[in-house]
Formats: C-alpha cells, structure tokens, sequence
C-alpha cells in the first residue's frame, strides 16, 4: 500500500476530490499554505493499492492542470518612490506535486 500526498490548487480541488471519489479513491482534504504565490492550496491525503497508482496518478494529472497567471511583483523597500512601476509577470500555476510514501500497515478501526 502507498500513501500519497498530492498538492494541489484550490481550484482543482473540488474537481479532483470528485473524479476520485468517483473512481472508488478514498481521499482526505487538508488546507494548506505555501508555495511562490503564498496562496492557499489543498494537500489531498490518498491511500491507495500499489497496483492502482498509475491510475491515480492519470487522473490526477487529466484533472489538475498547469497554466499562467498573470502577478504584480511587489517593489523592493529600497526601490519605492523611484518612479519605476512594477509591470505584471506571468508565471506557470496549477498542476499537481505528489509525494509516494510506502506504508508499512494500515489499519481501519
């Protein structure tokens, strides 16, 4: 057995959570902070049999895809009151980061 930890966008969350639930994946949503944008995000707790991980990985990557953002840089201290106006940058968000963890036992009481 294996435990994944997937991390993911709040905006794929809802999503995912049912896709799984829909293919008899058994997952617990905890909120989570973190990352480059210091936004929220959920990290998705999933136990799974060993041979149904590349099943779950597939649809957690046909769920949660990558994109672009467009953000406003914030202006060092040193730099304000310089005249110089801060353009937006995209940068990629979204997809999935997922961490395999083998279980030694799982007990459900």
């Amino acid at each position: 057995m294996k435990l994944v930890l997937a991390v993911i966008q709040d905006a794929d969350a809802g999503a995912l959570v049912r896709v799984l639930a829909e293919n008899s994946f058994e997952v617990t949503k905890l909120a989570s902070t973190g990352g480059f944008l210091r936004e929220g995000n959920t990290t998705l707790m999933i136990g799974v049999q060993g041979d149904r991980l590349e099943a779950l990985k597939s649809l957690i990557g046909q769920t949660c895809r990558a994109r672009t953002r467009l953000v406003t840089p914030g202006v060092p201290m040193g730099e304000q009151g310089e005249g110089m106006v801060p353009e937006p940058v995209e940068v990629p968000v979204g997809g999935a980061v997922l961490f395999v963890l083998g279980v030694d036992e799982f007990v459900r009481v």
